[in-house]
């Protein structure tokens, strides 16, 4: 995966290579050569973040595919599952990328810090009829749009909800509970996997264990944005109690990201349908 590195962290990455030029001790605004020396630094690590935001709507795109075919008649979302498991398993890869990517850029503010930096140059630049030769690649319109994707403290996990959200609203002739039971299946077996010693036992590596977890608070946080009631609710057929306390069981340095996803990204927490016991699992 592409690294971004920064005045502060290096993003993607546990290298502490420092990118040149990056350090300044004293910021003169009129020393041109500091000036391009930043603007070179910039412009390649924009060009990585401009990839990432375009894979993200590859993503949703793929994600909406992949709903459609679990769902679709005339088979139960169940029955799909057992059915398509190669599809089943290319949507736990989406929501574990979706989950890693954004713990990764929840850590990394400085990325904002540097891409602001970019806009207000090529702002500047615009302003005063420049124009410089990353612009073509990553332009102002490009930039607005990259902008409102990485305000979101998880980006890519808000473009599945969306798409999700998209999804259901606009294939009114599918049930909604296809959508949710395909999603509250897919949570019940990871739970089930991580809670039970037999399959706990096959489990090879922590990256495993890892991506059983992010696939289950995945399809969660899509059910809670979808389901009329969430998935916090006694009616919501997922066992929010049991996933919570299995992510409660692991180390903390593995999980604590996931529980604040499901504390920060989810619709319906703080619902009066949530039970007491929930929220203090969460608090």
């Amino acid at each position: 995966m592409p690294c971004w590195r920064s005045r502060r962290a290096c993003w993607l990455s546990c290298s502490p290579t420092r990118v040149p030029g990056r350090r300044f001790e004293r910021w003169n605004p009129g020393d041109l050569q500091l000036q391009e020396r930043a603007w070179s630094a910039v412009c390649p690590l924009v060009a990585k973040l401009k990839r990432f935001y375009e894979f993200s709507l590859r993503l949703e795109n793929a994600l909406r595919s992949l709903l459609e075919a679990l769902t679709c008649p005339p088979y139960p979302p169940t029955q799909h599952l057992e059915r398509e498991q190669a599809l089943a398993k290319q949507f736990a890869e989406i929501l574990h990328f979706t989950l890693s990517f954004d713990e990764l850029k929840m850590t990394n503010p400085a990325i904002q810090n540097d891409f602001s930096y970019y806009r207000r140059t090529i702002s500047r630049n615009r302003i005063n009829n420049l124009q410089l030769d990353a612009e073509s690649e990553v332009n102002n319109e490009m930039a607005n749009r990259m902008s409102l994707f990485y305000a979101e403290a998880t980006p890519m996990l808000k473009t599945l909800s969306n798409a999700t959200t998209k999804f259901v609203s606009e294939n009114k002739t599918l049930p909604i509970e296809d959508t949710t039971d395909c999603l509250s299946t897919m949570a019940c077996v990871c739970r089930v996997m991580l809670e039970t010693p037999e399959y706990r036992s096959r489990f090879t590596n922590t990256e495993t264990l890892l991506f059983c977890m992010r696939v289950m608070v995945g399809v969660i946080i899509l059910y809670d944005h979808v389901h009329p009631v969430g998935a916090f609710a006694k009616t919501s057929k997922i066992d929010m109690k049991g996933c919570i306390k299995v992510l409660k069981d692991q180390p903390s340095t593995s999980t604590e990201g996931l529980l604040n996803a499901l504390r920060y990204t989810t619709r319906h927490l703080n619902d009066d349908t949530t039970s007491k016991q929930i929220r203090a699992l969460l608090q």
